[in-house]
């Protein structure tokens, strides 16, 4: 009886696997793995960085945006070389971040340091995101229509979520690959037409890259706000144990080889999304620049409206990247906690309130800027500078005081600095916007 009991179990189990949406899919190719990951890091963070800049200043921006690339690399290799360790945990694949950290640290203690972050990380960006995508379908209208009558912000979100509710019942991530894929062309598309553009309108005549503050206490908050939006823009650590999870792998041909390949490729768009955005805009338009710089560029009309289009078309599929996880935490829970039957009437009422309460909270507080150094201070920092490092160092047990063991307390202190600092400056942000803000308006 106990044997049946446990084959019975097992087929649970892979019934459940085999639906989930993580899991039920892994056939991707390592191109997947790029463009999911440029989907997942190229978000609209990279329209705040000459803004981001001008808090930074000159000589700590350039550091802080090579140091943060560089550390980013780093930490996601890791993860890519720990979704598999065949000769720690044989046959056993690391599908989700948390699983990872309960490896790393025990089943209840790494539930409670992983999940709470990723929570806040991916339903954090895909609120961020709401908000994102009304706004540039508000401005799109604005550029393509400036005789038309004004339509509020709030109504912008509510168009940008009705796609979403559709969007949100693909199964899992290989079935959002298309959408992922022109995502993915957008981002660079996007990033291109706002440095390029920048470029085209040369030097402005009254630039000035002084700190921005009336005072220097202005100016310690504005900085720290800013290392936050540069953590915002590095944020693809959440989903890529995920989108390794979709590779499909064997003791000769492990996934982490594709997926680093993917990863490669991934960084290069990162770098030539980031650096020319955030330098040229930064040297075009100094102190003056808006915290999403296609505001701050106003002609030719046409393009900067077809680039707020690509904005549109690309948070649609970083939205669903981020979302996926979150879907799958929250079918997991139904279907193995609260023994719901798995299927589309679950999936159905699950996801569109998940997309319904995003959108809700986007409508009730879209201050842009502040909740980018909020958010990617307090989350993102952790999952993406230093807890990799961490688990890294609990489960390889490098040699004390050797290159990789230094590496990776260096990047710990690093991230931790940058967790502390960085939702200081957000959050004094988001309290100065708010005592001008009517909910709702």
């Amino acid at each position: 009886m106990g044997l049946e009991d446990k084959e019975t179990q097992g087929q649970r189990v892979k019934a459940l696997d085999d639906w989930l949406p993580i899991t039920s899919s892994r056939n991707a190719k390592w191109w997947y793995s790029a463009f999911h990951n440029v989907t997942a890091m190229v978000g609209a963070g990279v329209l705040s960085l000459p803004f981001a800049m001008s808090h930074l200043g000159w000589g700590p921006g350039i550091t802080v945006m090579i140091l943060s690339w560089v550390i980013t690399l780093y930490t996601l290799w890791q993860m890519v070389e720990m979704h598999e360790m065949p000769e720690r945990a044989p046959g056993k694949r690391f599908d989700r971040y948390h699983e990872l950290g309960q490896y790393a640290f025990g089943d209840k203690l790494g539930l409670w340091i992983v999940v709470p972050q990723q929570l806040i990380v991916e339903v954090g960006v895909d609120i961020v995101y709401m908000v994102t995508g009304g706004k540039s379908l508000k401005k799109f209208h604005e550029l393509v229509c400036p005789d038309c009558s004004n339509i509020r912000l709030s109504y912008f979100i509510m168009i940008f979520a009705s796609i979403h509710f559709v969007l949100a019942q693909l199964p899992n991530f290989n079935s959002i690959s298309g959408i992922s894929l022109a995502a993915a062309v957008m981002s660079l598309s996007y990033s291109t037409v706002a440095w390029a553009a920048s470029g085209a309108k040369g030097k402005q005549p009254e630039v000035h890259y002084g700190l921005t503050g009336k005072n220097n206490a202005d100016n310690v908050f504005n900085f720290f706000n800013a290392l936050g939006d540069v953590a915002f823009a590095y944020a693809g650590h959440n989903v890529v144990l995920e989108i390794q999870a979709t590779i499909p792998s064997s003791p000769d041909k492990p996934s982490k080889k594709p997926m680093w390949k993917g990863v490669i490729v991934a960084y290069i768009i990162v770098a030539i999304c980031y650096l020319p955005v955030a330098f040229v805009g930064y040297y075009v338009f100094g102190n003056n620049v808006d915290d999403n710089i296609l505001i701050t560029l106003e002609k030719p009309r046409w393009l900067i409206a077809a680039a707020n289009m690509f904005v549109v078309i690309h948070v649609i599929g970083s939205y669903q990247i981020y979302a996926m996880p979150v879907f799958d935490m929250i079918e997991t829970v139904l279907v193995k906690k609260l023994n719901l039957p798995p299927g589309l009437a679950l999936r159905l009422i699950a996801r569109s309130l998940y997309v319904a309460f995003t959108m809700i909270v986007a409508i009730c507080i879209p201050f842009f800027g502040g909740l980018l150094g909020f958010f990617g201070g307090f989350a993102f920092a952790p999952t993406t500078y230093f807890l990799p490092c961490i688990m890294w160092l609990a489960i390889k047990k490098p040699k004390r005081f050797g290159l990789s063991w230094s590496i990776n307390w260096i990047c710990i202190i690093l991230g931790t600095v940058l967790m502390i600092l960085s939702p200081i400056g957000g959050l004094r942000s988001i309290i100065l916007s708010a005592k001008s803000y009517k909910f709702f308006s």
